[in-house]
């Protein structure tokens, strides 16, 4: 067979070619369609499960949902209390807590801030910085935006909020004006205040130590501040409410709160005006006579309340100082010196060992159980009573009225005037002095007591064992904190008195504590009013702690006739050494103020002298 007589192919190469691509079409639009099909079902599929679980969550997790939601919402914010103030008698305020804030910063919501542009739909909440726009976003700028309320450096701001943390003290004590403008800046979900109150005492340093002073947290540490650090401070509440996105609190989303309870106040006794006085007169005192230091006590006899406790070694209230050291008035302790011997005397006359009129032939020096006792100046042998013995101020005086006075006894009594107790104030650092039993007195000591010496007390004892004598032989609870109901009313304290000695007993120890005043008429005289007084001289520990200083001190009552305060002044070395002649002057600068302050009537004549010689 040749090739023509072949059958003949048809289409030849060309119909082939396209056989071809026809089939790859077929087989193109078939996978296309499978594929189609396949991700039909999967989306069926996902539609499936996602309205199935979308009706799930309706119908059975619909409310844990929107609970959960809420919670990550709901927030507790805390409403800090204030603390109380501390005011003085007249309702000066010495203490308070001024309304400041603690700004704190996000640096991980800080990362995430993006400016809100100013438009009038945004007006409300955006962001810029003089009307224009801030020009970064994240932490640099929250900087931008926050430094100059605050300010601060910007670029430091920036790299303070600058982190993965979630919270960072950027600035203490802020006042509520800035605090207002902070507000104003719309970013409440990455710096927010914090209610942080200042301490703020506005008389620097009047009372300073006594005050003391708080800590970081605002607890009392010293001084009144922690004396009474549970009256002062109140109980936090809070607030638990919704807030959005920026930190702002969702109106009407408030779900729980409790009010805080602020602190209360805390009353004196103390005058401000007497305490400012008494400050300035010891201060002035001490640069006169070139003293190592001078203190003061002012107290009302009849209620035991303290109008001042002064002292040099002054210190602003709040300070580390005021906070370290407690007034010296109540810390430093001494030998009261002859005013111990109005104490000595009171013991004599209640036990019917003496009287004021009993007479004495006293010599310059005495020597007993091999003891030798002077007076403070060489003399004949003096012909005084008992009166006159208190008047010159006679060591020997004293240990000759002295035999009959048991030992027990002269301890006894200088217990019941309060020496070497506790005061019951409750102040931080306060000594009770020392008084040992008279089992372990030498013969010397058996002696020196009834002098004033062999013992220590401070300024606070010595005061209310004078204010004894004035408040007619019965010895109070002495107070600086009054005490008051809970509109703010004094009340009466819930300590009884004690008397001490009888009426009659009280009355001739002050009867010789005039004359005594009247023996320094020249330079510690308040004019037109009567004083009852008794000086003291004693050695103290110096700073070798050998004794090698001087204390001299004066305790007066003043009317001596109606008695309104006590006033003791201690002074430590002194130049003029005696207590009459440099403490003596600071207490009649002292009375001074006082009869001119309060108004006292003068003092009716004295007609009713003991003699002081026979």
């Amino acid at each position: 067979m040749n090739r023509s007589q072949l059958p003949k192919r048809t289409g030849g190469r060309t119909g082939g070619r396209a056989n071809r691509r026809k089939g790859t079409r077929v087989f193109n639009l078939v996978t296309f369609a499978q594929r189609s099909v396949v991700v039909a079902i999967v989306l069926a599929l996902v539609a499936v499960v996602a309205l199935g679980k979308l009706a799930w969550i309706q119908l059975f997790e619909g409310q844990a949902t929107a609970e959960a939601a809420t919670k990550s919402r709901t927030v507790p914010h805390t409403l800090q209390a204030q603390r109380g103030r501390i005011v003085d008698a007249n309702g000066m305020v010495l203490a308070q807590s001024l309304e400041r804030y603690t700004i704190v910063g996000s640096p991980k919501a800080a990362a995430d801030f993006t400016p809100v542009k100013c438009t009038k739909a945004t007006s409300s909440y955006c962001h810029s910085i003089d009307g224009k726009p801030v020009g970064a976003s994240g932490p640099a700028a929250v900087a931008r935006l926050l430094a100059p309320v605050l300010g601060v450096n910007a670029m430091e701001l920036g790299a303070q909020l600058t982190g993965t943390g979630s919270y960072v003290v950027l600035k203490k004590d802020v006042t509520p004006q800035i605090k207002r403008a902070i507000d104003k800046l719309h970013i409440a979900g990455i710096i927010s205040a914090e209610l942080s109150n200042e301490r703020s005492y506005p008389h620097g340093d009047l009372m300073g130590s006594l005050l003391g002073g708080v800590d970081t947290e605002g607890n009392g540490v010293a001084g009144i501040e922690y004396m009474e650090n549970g009256l002062l401070t109140g109980t936090d509440g809070y607030e638990v409410y919704q807030q959005g996105r920026q930190g702002q609190q969702i109106p009407g989303t408030e779900v729980k709160s409790k009010q805080p309870v602020n602190g209360k106040d805390v009353h004196l006794t103390v005058d401000g005006d007497v305490q400012w006085y008494v400050q300035k007169a010891l201060q002035e005192g001490k640069d006169k006579y070139h003293a190592g230091w001078a203190m003061a006590v002012v107290q009302e006899p009849q209620t035991g309340k303290i109008i001042a406790l002064a002292d040099t070694e002054n210190h602003p209230a709040g300070s580390a100082e005021a906070k370290m050291n407690p007034p010296l008035v109540v810390s430093q302790t001494f030998e009261p010196g002859s005013i111990g011997k109005t104490i000595t005397l009171s013991g004599m006359l209640q036990e019917g060992v003496h009287a004021m009129t009993d007479k004495f032939t006293v010599p310059d020096h005495l020597k007993v159980d091999g003891q030798e006792y002077h007076d403070a100046t060489n003399h004949q042998a003096e012909h005084w009573t008992m009166a006159g013995i208190l008047q010159n101020s006679s060591n020997v005086g004293m240990v000759m009225a002295g035999e009959q006075y048991p030992d027990q006894k002269r301890y006894e009594y200088l217990t019941k005037f309060g020496i070497g107790q506790p005061s019951g104030l409750g102040l931080q650092g306060e000594s009770r002095g020392l008084l040992t039993s008279p089992q372990t007195w030498d013969r010397r000591t058996r002696n020196t007591v009834l002098f004033g010496q062999g013992y220590a007390t401070n300024a606070i004892q010595l005061t209310n064992a004078v204010s004894t004598i004035a408040n007619k032989g019965v010895r109070n609870q002495q107070s600086l904190i009054a005490q008051v109901d809970g509109d703010g009313k004094s009340t009466s304290s819930s300590t009884q008195p004690v008397r001490v000695v009888d009426e009659q007993v009280a009355g001739q120890v002050m009867n010789g504590m005039e004359s005594v005043a009247e023996k320094f008429k020249n330079v510690a005289a308040v004019n037109g009013y009567r004083v009852a007084s008794k000086t003291g001289t004693a050695e103290v520990a110096g700073a070798n702690g050998s004794l090698t200083s001087i204390v001299s001190d004066w305790s007066g009552i003043i009317p001596a006739d109606n008695p309104r305060f006590v006033i003791t002044v201690v002074m430590k070395d002194p130049q003029g050494t005696y207590g009459g002649l440099t403490a003596g002057p600071i207490f009649a600068q002292i009375g001074e103020f006082l009869m001119q302050k309060y108004e006292v009537p003068p003092s009716a004549p004295r007609t009713d002298a003991i003699p002081v010689e026979w």
